[in-house]
C-alpha cells in the first residue's frame, strides 16, 4: 500500500512538473502573449533580460488547413492570400489583379530583382526595442510600408477602399487612393481617420484634371501623386486570357466610352467628362508637370519614374517627391525591376526629395532591401488586394501584420533599431 502511495505521488509530481513546463512554454508563445515581444512574438526571457526567439511551434492553431486558407490567421506569409483571392473572385476580376503586360516578364523581374541583393546581418546588438517610424513631408508614419493605389477595388470586395482604409487605420499605415477607386476620397479619409494621398490620373481635359485636384485637396489630401507611366498603352494578356474563362456578361458592367467607364467611379461625380477621350493624359510632357505644379497647393509627387535622367528633370520642375514604379509590372515590358532602378533614381535626387518605391514587394526582407538602397518608404499593392478579395478588412489587416512582423524581424537581424540605421551597408549585391 505504501509503495502504491509512493508511486502515485511520483506520478502526481511528474504531472505538476510537466504542467509547469508547459505553462512556461505558453508564456513565451505569441498564441497567449502576442505582444510580449513586439512583432517578433514567441520570445522567452534569458539571463540579463535578453530576448531569444522561440521556434513558435504553436503559432498556428492546430487543425486541418487545406491548400487554400479559409481564414486570415491561417496565413504564414502574404503569398497564402493569392490563391484565396483567386478562389473568391470571378476569373476576369482576378485576371485584372494578376496581369502584367505582354508575357508578364517585367512583373516577374520585379520579384527576381530581390534575389540578387543579399542582406548583411550583424550580431550582438541589443535590438529588443526598435522604431519603424519614418517622417515624410512633416508627417510621421508608424511604418515605412504604405498602401499603393489600386484601381476599382469594388471588383475585389463590396467594401472596397473603405475596408482598406479601416485596416490602414487599425495597423497604422498610410495609403494612396486611386482616381478610379470605388470609394470617394472623403469617405476614405473618414474611414482611415486621417488624410490619405491622392493618385491622379489626369485625363486629357484640363478642366477635369483641375476639378479632381481641387476636390482631393479640399478633402485634406496632403499630396497629389501624378501617375506618368501609363502613356504608351499596354497589352494585358493575362487579363485577356482570364476573361475567356469568365461566363458572366461583362457588358453588364463595362460598356464602351469614357463616360460609361467612370460612371461608377465617385471621384467623377458631377463632372462634365464629355470632352475626355482617355484617362491617362497620353499627351503629357514636362510642361504639363509645370502646369500642374502651378495649381497643386500641397506636395506634388510623380509616380512611375525609373531613370536618373527623369529624376533630375523632376527636380527642376519643382516636384516634391518621387515613386519609383513600373505599375507593378503592368506599365511596360522593360524587364527592369524597380528595386534595380531605385539606386539610380536615389543618386540623381541626392537626398533633396523623398523617394518611395513600389512593385513586387512581398516580404519584410524586400522592404529592408528597398530602404537600404535609399527608399524613404515602400508601397505594396497586390498583397493587400489579395487579402481584401479573400477576407475583406481582416485580410488586409493580416497582410499588413505579416509584412510588418517580417520587417521588424529582419531589422533586428541586421542590428537596426531605427530606420536611419538601415543603410547601404545593410546589403550587398545589385538587382
Amino acid at each position: 500500500m505504501t509503495e502504491n502511495v509512493r508511486l502515485m505521488q511520483e506520478i502526481e509530481d511528474r504531472k505538476v512538473f510537466n504542467r509547469r513546463k508547459f505553462l512556461e512554454f505558453l508564456a513565451a508563445s505569441p498564441v497567449v502573449l502576442p505582444g510580449a515581444a513586439g512583432a517578433l512574438g514567441g520570445a522567452s526571457l534569458l539571463g540579463g533580460g535578453a530576448l531569444a526567439q522561440s521556434y513558435d511551434v504553436l503559432r498556428q492553431s492546430p487543425g486541418n488547413v487545406g491548400e487554400i486558407i479559409d481564414q486570415p490567421n491561417q496565413a504564414l506569409d502574404v503569398f497564402d492570400f493569392e490563391p484565396a483571392a483567386k478562389k473568391a473572385l470571378p476569373p476576369a476580376h482576378f485576371g485584372y489583379l494578376a496581369s502584367g503586360v505582354d508575357s508578364d516578364a517585367t512583373l516577374k523581374a520585379n520579384r527576381d530583382g530581390f534575389d540578387h541583393i543579399r542582406i548583411r546581418v550583424r550580431r550582438l546588438i541589443d535590438a529588443r526595442k526598435i522604431d519603424t517610424s519614418v517622417k515624410i513631408f512633416g508627417e510621421t508614419w508608424a511604418s515605412p510600408i504604405a498602401l499603393a493605389p489600386v484601381s476599382s477595388q469594388g471588383a475585389f470586395h463590396p467594401e472596397a477602399e473603405a475596408a482598406v482604409a479601416r485596416a490602414a487605420k487599425a495597423k497604422g499605415h498610410q495609403m494612396i487612393l486611386s482616381t478610379v477607386g470605388s470609394t470617394a476620397i472623403e469617405d476614405v479619409i473618414k474611414e482611415r481617420g486621417a488624410p490619405v494621398w491622392y493618385m491622379l490620373y489626369p485625363t486629357d481635359d484640363w478642366a477635369v484634371t483641375e476639378a479632381l485636384v481641387k476636390r482631393a485637396e479640399a478633402a485634406g489630401a496632403p499630396a497629389i501623386v501624378l501617375t506618368v507611366d501609363r502613356q504608351g498603352g499596354r497589352n494585358t494578356e493575362t487579363l485577356f486570357r482570364a476573361r475567356r474563362l469568365d461566363t458572366r456578361t461583362c457588358t453588364d458592367c463595362h460598356t464602351p466610352g469614357f463616360k460609361n467607364e467612370v460612371s461608377r467611379k465617385p471621384m467623377f461625380d458631377g463632372l462634365d467628362v464629355s470632352k475626355v477621350t482617355n484617362l491617362y493624359g497620353t499627351g503629357m510632357t514636362w510642361d504639363y508637370v509645370k502646369r500642374l505644379r502651378g495649381i497643386v497647393k500641397g506636395k506634388l509627387v510623380l509616380k512611375g519614374i525609373v531613370t536618373g535622367e527623369d529624376a533630375k528633370l523632376a527636380l527642376t520642375h519643382g516636384v516634391d517627391g518621387l515613386i519609383v514604379s513600373n505599375h507593378g509590372g503592368r506599365a511596360e515590358e522593360s524587364l527592369q525591376s524597380t528595386i534595380g532602378a531605385l539606386p539610380e533614381v536615389v543618386a540623381a535626387v541626392n537626398g533633396k526629395i523623398p523617394v518611395l518605391v513600389d512593385s513586387g514587394f512581398r516580404r519584410g526582407t524586400d522592404v529592408l532591401k528597398g530602404l537600404a538602397l535609399g527608399a524613404t518608404a515602400v508601397c505594396i499593392g497586390r498583397p493587400y488586394c489579395w487579402g481584401l478579395a479573400a477576407f475583406g478588412q481582416p485580410g488586409v489587416e493580416t497582410v499588413l501584420t505579416i509584412m510588418q512582423r517580417e520587417f521588424e524581424t529582419i531589422m533586428r537581424q541586421v542590428g537596426a533599431t531605427k530606420i536611419s540605421e538601415i543603410t547601404a551597408a545593410s546589403v550587398s549585391g545589385r538587382a
